[in-house]
């Protein structure tokens, strides 16, 4: 069971989202309450009573943990109180909390721009409701039996809601964390990226489609979940910051090429010509930290804009978050991924994991199986990328022959240069304020070209600048620590005696 604090910690980034929602004016909410945080609050504590209550009693451990945890000392007269005075025994099951509505809202519309939670609100406040009704249930002593039972028929609800908007992420899938550079925040948008802030229109739900709808699924984009409209604007935008990244040239002209291709693809349909009928699933090849992750995100949000796909979120997965150990497992679990990633791109590192072992209790196969056939259901609103070392990713292709005949575009990420390594270098050390003085920016680049000239199976290109740099850090802390004065000049700089000696695998 988790901890108290960890579930402090959730309700602290509920907190946060109650404020960015209501900032907003999301679902034209700043007219409907004065506080959603506080709103938010008193919907946990009604969640409290409708749990606790089952049984008709409030135990001191019970109300021990409200006061921990929302910060209120009530009674069993002050609880009974608000179960009557909401008709908590017949409503609160049938209802969503206002400010999961709201989530869901921002969420499925991608209506706030440059989001930081990369449109996981609905999803992050769902975890929290698990948390705390999980946490509040264990403090029972007694029989928990009702309590329990109420407590699952309400997660289903609450989860079954997310999912019928696009915006359910289930558990193993490797979620995005919230951010504070801004190019983080950039980076993160979907959909139109514009924001709702309290806009007439798209302030209501818009009739949920199931994911299974295939074909029947596409409308307008103003629902925020379908495809829709090209954004010319801001595919130029992102095609921008693509070719601002340090190296990937081939990856680059790669890139363009499918966009032109998509861009005449739909000109022809415009003019009542045919089309290819393009595939857009995918395989990344090349080494750990060429940047083959940030490309994908940044294909999600390509295809949004060019209006292909309906959301562009990317869900990254590997074997873990695929493959289960029991029969039938692994083909739910893998449909749950696929669920999630409708709209966008579903991107699965070290992809050929999923074949290494094919012994008789080994269901990598069934999560083949299992994908294919979901990349054919959906081929309309789901871009799959397959990623991984090159040579292990051709065996993995070679597998089956229903996997290459998937797949019809290939883009190798070559090893980054030992000047692009240090471009990279020179990129962190600006973000997270830190210099080079001549004599480390030396040093440094020796270190980058006998990395590069000497790279064994762990050379891992942009991770390993990454991870130089972060030692780098700690040495100029442990120098600077012992200095009687010092100023921001000092702080900053890192000199050649913070980078000597710094040893990696290789």
């Amino acid at each position: 069971m988790a901890t108290k604090k960890n579930l402090q910690q959730m309700i602290e980034i509920s907190d946060s989202i109650c404020l960015l929602l209501y900032s907003e004016n999301i679902g034209n909410c700043k007219v409907k309450t004065s506080s959603l945080k506080d709103d938010f609050r008193y919907e946990l504590l009604k969640f409290a009573s409708y749990l606790g209550g089952a049984n008709g009693t409030y135990e001191q451990e019970e109300l021990s943990f409200i006061h921990t945890v929302l910060g209120v000392t009530p009674d069993s007269k002050n609880l009974n109180y608000i179960k009557d005075k909401e008709a908590l025994e017949t409503t609160f099951a049938t209802l969503t909390p206002p400010v999961i509505k709201y989530a869901v809202l921002a969420d499925a519309g991608k209506k706030i721009k440059g989001d930081l939670y990369r449109h996981q609100k609905a999803q992050i406040l769902l975890d929290t409701y698990t948390l705390f009704g999980q946490s509040f249930v264990a403090s029972h002593k007694e029989s928990i039996d009702d309590a329990s039972k109420r407590l699952t028929e309400y997660l289903e609800r609450l989860t079954k809601f997310l999912k019928e908007y696009g915006v359910f992420f289930t558990s193993n899938i490797k979620m995005y964390q919230p951010v504070n550079d801004a190019a983080g925040a950039a980076g993160s948008s979907g959909g139109n990226g514009k924001a709702g802030a309290g806009s007439a229109a798209g302030d209501e739900l818009p009739t949920p489609q199931k994911a299974s709808q295939g074909e029947g699924q596409k409308q307008s984009v103003k629902t925020g979940i379908l495809q829709g409209e090209e954004d010319p604007e801001k595919v130029e935008q992102k095609l921008q910051e693509l070719d601002e990244l340090i190296g990937l040239a081939s990856v680059k002209q790669e890139v363009h090429n499918l966009v032109n291709l998509i861009k005449v693809q739909k000109m022809r349909e415009e003019n009542g010509m045919k089309n290819s009928g393009i595939s857009l699933h995918m395989v990344f090849s090349g080494n750990p930290g060429s940047g083959k992750t940030t490309v994908a995100r940044m294909l999600g949000d390509i295809y949004a804009a060019l209006g292909i796909l309906s959301g562009g979120q990317l869900i990254e997965v590997d074997r873990s978050g695929l493959v289960m150990g029991y029969v039938g497992q692994t083909a739910t679990r893998v449909q749950e991924v696929v669920d999630s990633a409708l709209g966008g791109i579903l991107f699965i590192d070290e992809a050929y994991s999923l074949v290494v072992n094919k012994g008789d209790n080994d269901f990598g196969q069934e999560a083949i199986d299992t994908l294919l056939k979901a990349m054919e259901d959906h081929r309309d609103n789901l871009v799959v990328i397959v990623a991984g070392y090159t040579d292990l990713m051709q065996q993995f292709l070679n597998s089956n022959p229903g996997l290459k005949s998937r797949f019809n575009h290939f883009i190798e990420f070559q090893d980054y240069t030992p000047d692009e390594l240090m471009g990279i270098l020179a990129m962190n050390c600006k973000k997270r304020e830190y210099v080079l003085s001549e004599e480390a920016e030396k040093a440094c680049r020796n270190w980058m070209e006998e990395r590069v000239a000497n790279k064994g199976a762990n050379f891992a290109n942009g991770r390993d600048v990454r991870n130089f740099l972060e030692k780098a850090i700690v040495n100029q802390a442990s120098r600077v620590v012992n200095i009687q004065k010092v100023d921001k000049e000092v702080l900053k700089t890192i000199e050649v005696e913070d980078v000597q000696g710094i040893a990696m695998p290789n």
